[in-house]
């Protein structure tokens, strides 16, 4: 029995069949080493990535890092007593690459909620009022936020304003006698829309050595709060005061002449279009260049910004007399001037 082919052709299938399994096992070892070398490219390019990212990470918490030093820097430049709102120094750029821009404005330019609700006193109340009403307050929601605002500071709980929004499980005034933040306006019943605003804290502040308005770094909304400003006196002000740039705390701002103190220059009271009797009426309310600053330091370094906002109080040395040194007095006292000059820090914020 046998197949039907030849001798010789059965010696040729015999020979072809090793070769064909040579083939067959070296494709398969191929297949393997390219499988393996995929891996190993994938792996590769898995390190490459991963010290990439934490190169880019690293990369960014130096930046981060850069930012907020040079805000810091800013920040202490400004505290410096010679240091005034247009300064050059408060713009810098450093040797590293990073820069600061530092703005100081005065703080007292703002309306001093405590200092206005203060024993419930009318003309400080019709400034707050009027201020409410200029920003778009209907009536009717002016005297709820104004009677719920005066119910939550109260310290009488058992008297409620008439229009004050009555207590509930859900809303408790603490009747502490003060605001202790701007952010507390937030759960005062009836402020709810005006405090969901964009900006709405700018002109509010509740620093203790604020209190009479700040007439050097007012806003126009809180100049229009003012009794006896029209709208055309406080524009003409406002215009006068900031110069030709329109911007506070620039170089072309108008220099008035101080009369000592923070008293209102009569500079300022002719520009409001203030006669002295119309001047007296709001005289208590207001002042010029208080010392209680507002400062916002932002720092940069590549895309990565980092800001520094502070409120200080910059004491004013008297001329001639060294920080820690003595002063001799007419009379032949003699005082130290320790801590003279050195300002005093009543907030600060990283952002």
């Amino acid at each position: 029995m046998g197949n039907n082919y030849s001798t010789e052709t059965n010696t040729v299938f015999s020979m072809k069949g090793p070769s064909q399994k040579f083939r067959s096992v070296r494709g398969a070892a191929l297949l393997l080493a390219l499988w393996a070398l995929f891996l190993l490219s994938a792996m590769v390019i898995t390190w490459v990535l991963s010290i990439n990212s934490r190169l880019v990470v690293s990369s960014n918490e130096s930046r981060v890092l850069a930012a907020e030093s040079a805000a810091s820097s800013g920040a202490d430049v400004a505290l410096c007593r010679e240091i005034t709102p247009s300064s050059p120094n408060l713009h810098r750029q450093m040797v590293d690459g990073g820069s600061y821009d530092v703005q100081i404005t005065g703080e007292c330019g703002r309306l001093n909620l405590n200092f206005l609700l203060q024993g419930e006193d009318p003309t400080k109340l019709r400034i707050l009022r009027q201020y409410l009403n200029n920003k778009g307050i209907d009536l009717n929601d002016l005297d709820v936020m104004m009677d719920s605002l005066l119910d939550w500071v109260s310290q009488n709980r058992g008297l409620h304003h008439l229009n004050a929004c009555p207590e509930t499980d859900d809303y408790h005034p603490p009747h502490a006698g003060l605001l202790f933040s701007i952010d507390e306006l937030k759960k005062v019943c009836g402020w709810e829309e005006l405090t969901s605003k964009p900006g709405w804290d700018q002109d509010f502040t509740i620093v203790g050595n604020c209190g009479a308005i700040d007439l050097a770094w007012a806003s126009r909304d809180v100049l229009r709060a003012l009794p006896g400003l029209s709208d055309d006196a406080v524009d003409r002000f406002l215009q006068l005061r900031r110069g030709p740039d329109g911007i506070d705390g620039t170089d072309d701002d108008f220099q008035f002449v101080a009369t000592g103190g923070t008293s209102v220059p009569p500079e300022v009271q002719a520009a409001l279009g203030l006669n002295p009797q119309q001047f007296q009426q709001i005289q208590a309310l207001v002042q010029f260049n208080g010392p209680v600053k507002h400062i916002v330091s932002v720092g940069k370094s590549g895309e990565v910004t980092r800001s520094v906002e502070m409120v200080v109080l910059k004491q004013v040395v008297p001329a001639g007399a060294p920080v820690g040194g003595a002063i001799t007095t007419a009379g032949g006292t003699t005082t130290t001037t320790i801590g003279i000059g050195r300002p005093q820090v009543f907030s600060w914020k990283e952002l």
